[in-house]
């Protein structure tokens, strides 16, 4: 029997069905693993984003992994859809000061209306939002569309679709969305101090390579490379103006 986690949905009001709910799984997988199955480590985050603890809390037996992690280090997802919603929805729910995109065009965000509104309500009580996309015309994108194996009108094409999608987010203040001209070597998503670095690879689509989730605890953590790279991006990006 896993006691932690039965006391830890007790104190949330949830009960096995909420679960499996929030996490797309079977009911009956949420029971095993109230009777002291180990889920798989996608699951596992996401049971304890959804609960507000830590993961080491719920299964103290896998504690010593966490300590095989960097400082700073997270967790680290095989692949970008592998990351649970909860994970996406908790990170820029969390934000209270800035929360900053970095890609080519982040179409899986803007095709997320839950998190689109999530980002929306965060701007509205004051939160920071900087979006930065690859400009649609540039060779950059076309380039990683090739190295993606989809073509360069594609990706092009995904850019202004998510510029599309976006577009209610310009009426906010506190808002700002920029066109770059960077190869980028990965994509930033943040909230405050909290990172998901997706990782490109050349042939791969950004949605097959992994993700690494970063804190920024100290000058001298990992965090720090990225969040250094998303500054010196923002400087030199055009700021997008939207067509009548």
């Amino acid at each position: 029997m896993n006691d932690n986690l039965r006391y830890a949905l007790a104190t949330a009001r949830l009960n096995t069905t909420d679960v499996a709910a929030a996490l797309a799984v079977d009911p009956k997988t949420v029971s095993r693993w109230l009777q002291g199955r180990i889920p798989y480590p996608r699951h596992r985050w996401a049971v304890a984003d959804l609960l507000h603890v830590d993961e080491a809390d719920l299964w103290p037996e896998i504690a010593s992994r966490h300590q095989a992690l960097a400082d700073g280090v997270q967790a680290i997802y095989p692949h970008r859809w592998a990351i649970p919603q909860t994970v996406w929805r908790n990170l820029f729910n969390g934000a209270n000061d800035e929360i900053g995109i970095l890609a080519y065009s982040a179409l899986f965000l803007a095709e997320d209306r839950g998190l689109l509104d999530i980002i929306t309500t965060r701007a509205q009580v004051g939160v920071e939002i900087r979006i930065l996309l690859g400009d649609p015309e540039g060779r950059e994108v076309a380039t990683r569309g090739a190295d993606e194996g989809i073509g360069a009108t594609v990706m092009a094409a995904r850019v202004k679709n998510a510029l599309t999608l976006y577009r209610g987010l310009l009426g906010v203040q506190g808002v700002e969305i920029r066109l770059h001209h960077t190869m980028l070597y990965n994509s930033i998503y943040r909230a405050d101090d909290q990172l998901l670095v997706n990782a490109h690879a050349f042939g791969t689509p950004a949605a097959n390579a992994p993700v690494m989730h970063l804190r920024h605890t100290d000058d001298r953590g990992p965090a720090v490379t990225y969040l250094t790279s998303f500054e010196r991006i923002w400087t030199t990006a055009e700021p997008y103006r939207q067509l009548p």
